[in-house]
């Protein structure tokens, strides 16, 4: 599976749960450890947990390597990493304070 094919499948399974407010990250250019971001929120610590879980979930039943998973705990941000793309699940405070489209889509000085 290319880089554009698992981005849109990260975005298929947290549709499937109603992950809120999607927008994806091209960051090949800014960095060479990842192609795309997806950031999306949760309404709750419970509902970030869920869209992240069902991400590992099904990319486990497709085969596809999961590099890590982070923040499962606290469930206020939830990171999966699957190489080419790492989905951020986060709670509307956290991705408000972090703002992370904003700083992945500065220009570089």
């Amino acid at each position: 599976m290319d880089s554009a094919e698992l981005k849109q499948f990260v975005i298929d399974k947290i549709e499937d749960l109603k992950a809120k407010d999607i927008v994806t990250l091209e960051v090949s250019n800014q960095s060479n450890i990842t192609d795309y971001m997806v950031v999306c929120s949760g309404t709750s610590k419970t509902h970030v947990k869920a869209i992240a879980e069902n991400v590992v979930v099904e990319s486990k039943r497709a085969k596809l390597h999961i590099y890590g998973v982070e923040g499962r705990e606290s469930s206020e941000w939830v990171l999966v990493d699957l190489g080419d793309v790492i989905l951020h699940v986060m709670q509307d405070k956290t991705r408000d304070f972090y703002e992370l489209e904003k700083l992945w889509s500065e220009k570089p000085a």
